[in-house]
């Protein structure tokens, strides 16, 4: 049983804002992953508004209860996560100093942490941080902080 809109989007049989499904945007190609911007809340959701997208759901204490004792919500988080790691191994454009994808990958780490826990988090960020040292250390020093602070205080 579902507590909230997220819990049931996340766990396959909710709707976003935009009545996508989580399948459907585990089905976008790279281009729609870079390109739309209101999905992520709904995919790695936070307790705070979102400052980019107003109207996005914010994830209450019930709520992310909920979440994190329904395998089918974990799985469908795990999913999102794994899309999201495809796209930050198959593009390069996030690889620069300042990009918005630094706020997204913020936002991730400091979902997964709190739903899934800091052993899931901290392999996200060892693969994020990895990726940015084969690319020469492009990312700036702020992004990379925030990446540590998200892993020790969701």
């Amino acid at each position: 049983m579902s507590t909230g809109p997220i819990h049931a989007y996340l766990a396959g049989h909710g709707r976003d804002g935009a009545r996508r499904s989580l399948a459907d945007i585990l089905a976008f190609d790279d281009a729609r992953i870079e390109g739309v911007h209101d999905y992520i809340q709904w995919c790695f959701p936070l307790a705070e508004a979102s400052r980019a997208v107003p109207g996005a759901p914010v994830l209450g204490r019930d709520e992310a209860e909920a979440i994190r004792a329904d395998e089918a919500a974990r799985e469908g988080l795990r999913s999102a996560l794994a899309r999201m790691r495809l796209f930050y191994t198959r593009t390069d454009g996030w690889l620069r100093p300042y990009d918005h994808n630094h706020l997204r990958i913020t936002r991730i780490l400091t979902a997964t942490r709190l739903l899934l826990g800091p052993d899931e988090a901290e392999a996200f960020h060892a693969f994020v941080t990895a990726r940015n040292a084969q690319a020469g250390s492009p990312i700036n020093q702020d992004s990379l902080r925030y990446w540590g602070s998200a892993l020790r205080d969701a």
